[in-house]
């Protein structure tokens, strides 16, 4: 009699999924930055806002002594300075208006770029150079530059005849005399002639969010193009109905990207006054406070621009 003899199946072996390598792979990278942050940044994060409960008396001698006060630092930022809040209703003003004239124009430039010409490349690159040029030490030296500030004041400079020289590209009279005969609001005429006034400020910010929308451009398929072209479609239609919904993801990034870039540089209003006040304390910390209640704003734009936003996002499936 023949004894059957049992064969087991090999095992199968389990391999994780493209995705999740590709996400094992970026946390990889990211983990210098991780570690750096928790070993570096983070204690210096709960430190401050520690501090902003507390008041700081120097000891004579040297050293301090932590004096805890509660909310007291917040109730004088927010009720017994006037200085802050008004710093902070101006920052927010000033970014309602940046954003939309960065995103406008740097779409613009984005969609010019992608178009097939003689040196292409060549004219990405000088757009893209005032993104060098307005960070690090070279804006260190813009901002110690008092040409550039004299040039910015009211007064402008004097030409000898009396009168000052205009600052201002264009006023506010030279757009009504282009708009003159349209229903146009004068909120719009004012918005407008801030806009070209403020054009150095704006190319200068508009580099990183016109390569991303390049890449956004370059990623649409060209078979869709010509599928429109073959239907008939005008080149304001494929625009409105084809490019603007593909890259309405580079949108909502380019506006999240845009708000903490004009939260955070060195010519923002409200940093300068916070590190204005921190810099006069004299014993305080009142500008930690100031420093929180500024970042629980930004986060909460974020989030209200982000969770509207998203709702409008067309994500193209690749299934």
């Amino acid at each position: 009699m023949t004894k059957d003899v049992k064969v087991k199946a090999p095992k199968k072996r389990k391999f994780a999924s493209l995705d999740k390598r590709k996400a094992r792979g970026g946390w990889l990278f990211v983990l210098p930055f991780v570690i750096g942050f928790v070993l570096v940044y983070l204690p210096i994060v709960i430190d401050s806002i520690k501090y902003s409960f507390y008041q700081i008396k120097v000891i004579t001698g040297g050293g301090y002594q932590l004096i805890p006060v509660g909310w007291a630092n917040y109730k004088v930022a927010l009720l017994e300075d006037p200085n802050y809040v008004q710093t902070l209703l101006t920052g927010l003003q000033s970014l309602a208006l940046d954003i939309p004239m960065i995103l406008i124009f740097s779409l613009f430039m984005a969609v010019l770029l992608n178009q097939k010409m003689a040196g292409r490349a060549v004219f990405r690159a000088i757009f893209f150079i005032p993104v060098i040029l307005s960070t690090g030490i070279m804006e260190s030296i813009e901002a110690q530059n008092v040409l550039s500030g004299y040039m910015e004041e009211a007064s402008g400079i004097e030409d000898g005849s009396g009168q000052s020289a205009a600052s201002e590209i264009v006023s506010t009279m030279d757009i009504e005399k282009m708009f003159q005969g349209m229903a146009v609001g004068e909120g719009l005429v004012t918005y407008v002639s801030s806009a070209i006034n403020n054009i150095y400020n704006i190319v200068n910010r508009s580099g990183v969010q016109m390569l991303i929308f390049l890449a956004g451009l370059q990623s649409i398929s060209p078979a869709i193009y010509e599928s429109v072209q073959i239907d008939g479609a005008t080149a304001w239609e494929t625009f409105w109905k084809i490019t603007f919904p593909m890259i309405s993801p580079m949108i909502l990034v380019n506006a999240v990207y845009t708000i903490i870039d004009s939260f955070t540089t060195d010519s923002n209003k409200v940093m300068t006054f916070i590190a204005k006040t921190y810099q006069e304390a004299n014993g305080n910390v009142l500008s930690s406070a100031m420093a929180w209640m500024y970042f629980l704003i930004v986060i909460l734009i974020i989030a209200a621009f982000a969770g509207i936003f998203s709702a409008f996002v067309f994500y193209q499936r690749r299934d």
